[in-house]
């Protein structure tokens, strides 16, 4: 079992950037393939990004690609999402996820989450 708790987020000029963190506690973090998804206010929650348990293989939506770039440090027990050129379409709660199929995208697969953290990009 795992536990995640995000931070980082806030609001932030379109163009800017943004560092997430997602602080894991557990002794099993580091076999759990991990996720980003996010949720804008009335929207299905979206996959956004995806690392696999050797921060080697990488997933990404298309509208993040080139902007966002997910990580993880297995000894700190860190899950990040470094975003840049943000655009007002990136508002949205972004939650942290694990998961124990290697680079899913649905969201149903993900058994622990975090609380998530706002961002909200201003035009």
């Amino acid at each position: 079992q795992v536990q995640l708790v995000e931070s980082g987020g806030g609001l932030v000029q379109a163009g800017g950037s943004l560092r997430l963190s997602c602080t894991a506690s557990g002794s099993t973090f580091s076999s759990y393939p991990m996720g980003w998804f996010r949720q804008a206010p009335g929207k299905e929650r979206e996959f956004v990004a995806a690392v696999d348990q050797s921060d080697f293989r990488r997933s990404y939506v298309d509208t993040v690609k080139g902007r966002f770039t997910i990580s993880r440090d297995n000894f700190k027990k860190m899950v990040y999402l470094q975003m840049i050129s943000l655009k007002p379409e990136d508002t949205a709660v972004y939650y942290c996820a694990a998961t124990n199929t290697w680079l899913a995208t649905d969201a149903s697969t993900y058994h622990y989450w975090g609380q998530g953290t706002q961002v909200t990009v201003s035009s």
